[in-house]
């Protein structure tokens, strides 16, 4: 019979003032009753991207195997990965149907890479209601840009 992985949740977001320009992100991970945050930002840069480095450095931060239940507000990024999306880019080098290249496909590659050793699970949240989790990474990724004005 196979381990049971622990359970974390993951709620993720991004902010950025302009688009292109200061920009932060926040992850909030929850496992077993504990809660760690954690926040960055980039002088330059966009709200996809630091939607992406929310998922990537929130999964890099756990030290070993698990089920991560990530919650985002980024349709990008749920739609990328529940609709296969990603799949589809791969396969066609990285294009999307319109055949130009993908945005940040850096940051999808580091994100696939991140993610490989976790069994994962895609969950849409609405941005800017009353998840109060998800207000939470908000306030995080928007204090983070703000360092940066």
């Amino acid at each position: 019979m196979s381990k049971k992985l622990p359970e974390v949740i993951l709620y993720t977001d991004g902010a950025c003032s302009g688009n292109p320009g200061p920009g932060g992100w926040g992850a909030l991970l929850i496992w077993d009753g504990k809660e760690k945050e954690l926040s960055n930002g980039e002088p330059e840069t966009t709200n996809n991207r630091m939607e992406m480095r929310a998922v990537i450095e929130g999964l890099k931060a756990l030290n070993r195997s698990c089920h991560v239940k990530i919650h985002s507000d980024s349709a990008l990024i749920i739609n990328a990965f529940t609709k296969g999306w990603i799949e589809n880019w791969q396969r066609k080098g990285w294009k999307k149907s319109n055949n130009k290249p993908v945005e940040n496909r850096d940051l999808w590659e580091e994100m696939l890479e991140a993610a490989k050793r976790h069994k994962v699970s895609w969950i849409k949240v609405k941005g800017h209601s009353d998840n109060e989790l998800n207000n939470r990474v908000d306030a995080l990724a928007v204090a983070e840009s703000q360092k940066y004005l």
